[in-house]
């Protein structure tokens, strides 16, 4: 194999793929990058075995072939190249070695065979659909702050996607929660989609995909079975296993009824609990809300920091009543609402509080309240 390619073209698509790979393996293999140059393209692929991706990038190519290289090295050795470099990348054969140059630099990488490096991208996939880029990028973006890290509690560690009904509508749903918080998100159900199984997309997938997003063109390809997935678009393509295991029946902690009904300013709250959280102990984070008609007080206190109150403006009509939060949790769901009020439907001091948009029903978000 020989190709030349622009030292920015290689680097950007070795970022992409080399986030993969897991900085301490077992399997020797699973370190490397596998490169294979054909028809004006050079392919990259990295897998830790649970997600692959794989990322065409445009390159002269005067001699097809396939290779692996040590993915970590090879991204700090193009990364600290100058600017504007164009890299020569040569794997004679004999010796097992890769030769890359450019400029007056020479590397020469130890490489291992590419017949060893595994193949995860094909099988089955018999439900497929197309989904804008940017829908896309709203059920990860509104949802992946709820996914939990507990280990132990491994079905939630991902993003729950699924087909549903919304009143007479059908809708394709994300839903993530880690038993503190809990999003569920929803967009208009693509064509296709209709019999897909309800799956749990693993936290460090939707991280790598939600990175590759940002640059996407329009349209998404959607591929699954009960066990994989796979997201193509543009010069890329992942392809990940499932979480095996159920999600929980996250309707059943959606309150139905919660009657008193706070709408606010959300930038105006959201820098107001901002700053009252300073006083907030490191632990807790609490924060307390205490509502009436017209308006509520946030509050903060701690035996070292000292006590932190503000007001606000709120529009509220219920009988008053005081509830605290855990800050941080509060304003990660805040952060989500893009318009300009936000809608609190709460029913006591001890129960569920349902946030949403006051103008956009397809989020809705669920917190759980803490005694302060």
């Amino acid at each position: 194999m020989k190709l030349t390619i622009e030292r920015a073209a290689l680097l950007k698509a070795l970022n992409h793929v080399q986030s993969v790979v897991e900085r301490r393996n077992t399997i020797p293999i699973l370190s490397n990058v596998k490169l294979e140059g054909r028809d004006g393209l050079v392919t990259l692929n990295a897998t830790d075995m649970d997600l692959d991706i794989v990322e065409a990038v445009a390159a002269d190519v005067s001699q097809s072939g396939a290779t692996t290289a040590p993915a970590h090295t090879l991204y700090e050795i193009i990364r600290k190249l100058p600017d504007g470099s164009q890299v020569e990348i040569e794997q004679s054969g004999e010796d097992g070695q890769l030769t890359l140059r450019s400029g007056r630099s020479k590397f020469v990488l130890a490489s291992l065979p590419v017949d060893d490096f595994p193949l995860m991208s094909g099988g089955d996939l018999p439900h497929s659909f197309l989904l804008a880029a940017e829908e896309l990028k709203a059920l990860i973006d509104r949802t992946r702050f709820a996914i939990s890290n507990e280990e132990t509690r491994y079905y939630l560690n991902g993003i729950y996607l699924h087909a549903a009904a919304s009143g007479k509508v059908q809708v394709l749903r994300a839903v993530a929660t880690d038993g503190h918080r809990l999003a569920r998100v929803e967009v208009p159900l693509p064509e296709g989609a209709a019999g897909m199984p309800g799956v749990i997309v693993p936290r460090k997938t939707v991280a790598e995909l939600r990175k590759l997003l940002d640059e996407a063109s329009q349209q998404v390809t959607v591929s699954l079975s009960e066990t994989k997935i796979r997201f193509a678009f543009d010069n890329a393509v992942v392809t990940s296993k499932l979480i095996d295991g159920t999600f929980p029946d996250y309707e059943r902690v959606i309150p139905a009824d919660n009657d008193k009904v706070l709408e606010v300013d959300c930038r105006a709250l959201s820098q107001a609990v901002d700053r009252v959280s300073a006083i907030s102990t490191e632990k807790s984070r609490a924060i307390k809300l205490a509502v009436e008609k017209g308006g509520l007080t946030l509050s903060a206190s701690s035996p070292e920091n000292g006590s932190a109150v503000e007001e606000l403006e709120a529009a509220y009509d219920s009988t008053p009543m005081e509830i605290g939060f855990n800050s941080r949790y509060l304003l990660e769901i805040l952060a989500q609402i893009e318009g300009d009020a936000a809608r609190f439907a709460m029913a006591d001091s001890g129960s569920p509080t349902v946030v949403r948009e006051v103008t956009d029903d397809s989020a809705v978000y669920v917190l759980m309240p803490m005694r302060v």
